[in-house]
């Protein structure tokens, strides 16, 4: 298992991703391809960036 699947900043993420695409299947039709497309990428991109952010061989700050 990679260690950013420990992060529990991750798992929240994951979580806030999950609710967005809840809260978006909602939405009018009309928007499928307009703001649910952008909240759905914007909400993907968290987990992502935090995935990428843990792999680099930089040193950490805490």
């Amino acid at each position: 298992m990679h260690k950013f699947k420990q992060l529990e900043i991750w798992k929240q993420s994951r979580e806030f991703c999950t609710q967005i695409y809840k809260l978006t299947s909602v939405f009018p039709h009309e928007e499928k391809f307009g703001l649910v497309n952008q909240l759905r990428r914007a909400a993907v991109s968290i987990p992502s960036n935090i995935a990428e952010g843990s792999s680099r061989k930089s040193k950490k700050r805490l």
